[in-house]
């Protein structure tokens, strides 16, 4: 078996991750969840296109944008002061 076979495994460690990051209650743990999905991205693309599964790499260039959207829905509600 080819070493990048294995990729998937640490890939789809480093979704569930993520996926849990996001939904943490602290901001700067779901402001780092987002940057890690972007790693998990990574990592399935470079699977995908090992493996020839075009959909999955299109798939993760869409979600990576939406991840990249995330972390600027972050950065801005940081900044914006805060409500009293």
């Amino acid at each position: 078996m080819d070493y990048l076979d294995w990729l998937q495994w640490p890939a789809m460690a480093v979704s569930v991750c993520a996926a849990w990051m996001v939904a943490s209650d602290a901001q700067s743990r779901r402001e780092a969840g987002f940057w890690v999905f972007l790693a998990s991205n990574l990592l399935w693309i470079v699977w995908g296109i090992y493996s020839t599964s075009w959909a999955l790499v299109v798939l993760q260039f869409c979600l990576g944008a939406m991840n990249i959207r995330g972390v600027k829905k972050n950065d801005s509600a940081r900044q914006a002061p805060a409500e009293d």
